[in-house]
């Protein structure tokens, strides 16, 4: 049997064997390529380093200017936050309803469709394209602008310890990755809509207590994760009050003038990326021999409970450890110090490859839990209802099968894991040239962080590829 043919039965059996009652979010890859994996990883990883090297000989100047130019497109002076924010709150407050009430079928209840699609995938990815759009629906911003206006302190009670930077913010990530990758039911609505109450809750309470500002940067994670993927958005506010014009820029257009992440931000971004990668990791043939599991008798969640939550963890250490260790090196090529200070402003061009990650990976569970969402809404409790005329929609789950199919998808996730590699090697060299103002040192600096980038398109790549169980 060739190479290809060990791939069709290895990907078959797969997808034979990796089902499961109480899965968070369908995205398992193990497409049959039609074409070796060996070339797509080659072309990848050639595509990245041959970006890194145009650089070498590209005018930088000429890439910042094109970068910093914008298009006026209409004035936005009205800013209606608190309704829509109200108005999020209180359809969150249906659907948690729904979870504690509705199906216990994840596929039939709107809350784990709501979390785990809609807003997990959907709004990740639009803040990368679009802009904040969590600024306008977060359900906490709402309900807390009332209890300002009936005397509550905008900065809150008492002031959130700056000692404590982004760190709790990286605790709530962290829990909300476990609870997703290695708690035994995170799909199951009433368990879910148990744990959306007490964030909620325990997030207003912080809120209330440090100000929404300071805990929506520091301590929320979502606030922080998408305003951070925001700052890559082709759409951006410019000006104050209501001189503000929504304006049109490049991908990266909003990083000009971005101040140093602290250690704590840093770690914040890569917890991310590195979770997202876990996810993909551990359902491979790879990661369940290396932790003594055979792919086709996958046991379930709960008997490699602590194998997840130690792969995630070193995960994350790994992608950390990596990234530093190449900023240190390129210092140290440079002749420079800052360490720090240059991590922290060369994290931002992390945002690029996170979100790539996150459309690659969650795609192909997207376009079909998407479906089952619009249906769910029409009917959240199951009576019959058919409230936006989605009820009764069928969901074409046959839309990611076929050699097409696969063919077109497959391509698609790897184009964006190519290319946010890629615009992840631009926004670096500029980020170190603005740094360092010199393109000589900027180009030294960033050669061992290319290397880091490649490596990593080469296992993203490989991720999608790989055969999968569990």
């Amino acid at each position: 049997m060739n190479a290809i043919g060990r791939r069709a039965v290895s990907a078959g059996a797969a997808l034979c064997f990796s089902g499961g009652a109480a899965w968070a979010h369908a995205s398992e890859r193990g497409y049959v390529l039609l074409l070796p994996t060996d070339y797509y990883l080659f072309g990848g990883m050639l595509a990245v380093a041959l970006s890194f090297l145009i650089l070498v000989f590209l005018p930088v100047q000429g890439v910042e200017r094109l970068l910093s130019r914008r298009i006026s497109l209409l004035p936005m002076p009205l800013d209606g936050r608190a309704v829509t924010s109200t108005l999020s709150f209180l359809a969150l407050a249906a659907i948690v309803y729904a979870g504690f009430q509705g199906s216990r079928d994840p596929l039939s209840n709107p809350l784990p469709l709501v979390i785990w699609t809609l807003l997990w995938v959907g709004v990740t990815v639009a803040q990368g394209l679009l802009g904040n759009l969590w600024a306008w629906i977060n359900p906490w911003y709402g309900p807390w602008r009332m209890l300002v206006r009936a005397g509550l302190p905008e900065g809150g009670i008492r002031p959130l310890p700056a000692v404590l930077g982004r760190w709790p913010a990286c605790l709530t990530l962290f829990g909300f990755a476990w609870f997703e990758l290695v708690y035994l039911a995170p799909a199951d609505p009433e368990r879910l809509a148990v744990a959306v109450s007490l964030y909620w809750g325990f997030t207003f309470a912080g809120m209330v207590l440090f100000g929404h500002e300071s805990w929506c940067t520091r301590a929320e994670f979502l606030s922080l994760f998408f305003g951070m993927l925001s700052r890559l958005s082709l759409f951006a506010l410019s000006g104050e009050g209501r001189r503000k014009r929504l304006v049109l820029g490049l991908p990266g257009h909003k990083l000009g003038g971005a101040a140093a992440l602290s250690l704590s931000g840093v770690a914040f971004l890569l917890l991310a990326l590195s979770s997202v990668s876990f996810d993909g990791l551990k359902h491979t043939f790879f990661w369940l021999d290396l932790i003594g599991i055979n792919p086709l008798e996958f046991p379930g969640r709960s008997a490699v409970t602590g194998e997840s939550s130690l792969g995630l963890v070193v995960m994350f250490g790994l992608l950390f450890s990596g990234f530093m260790g190449a900023v240190w090196l390129g210092c140290r090529l440079a002749g420079k110090r800052g360490v720090r200070k240059l991590a922290g402003l060369l994290a931002w061009s992390i945002i690029p490859i996170a979100l790539a990650y996150h459309f690659s990976h969650y795609m192909v569970g997207f376009t079909i839990n998407s479906q089952y969402a619009l249906a769910a809404l029409s009917d959240p409790l199951m009576r019959g209802w058919n409230l936006f005329g989605t009820a009764g929609m069928h969901v074409q789950a046959g839309a990611t099968l076929g050699a097409q199919s696969a063919w077109i998808i497959w391509n698609a996730q790897a184009v964006a894991i190519i290319g946010g590699h890629v615009l992840a090697v631009v926004l670096a060299h500029l980020i170190a040239y603005r740094h360092f103002g010199s393109a000589r040192l900027a180009t030294v600096s960033q050669i061992p962080l290319a290397v880091l980038m490649v490596g990593y398109t080469v296992f993203g790549l490989w991720l999608l590829s790989a055969p999968t169980a569990g």
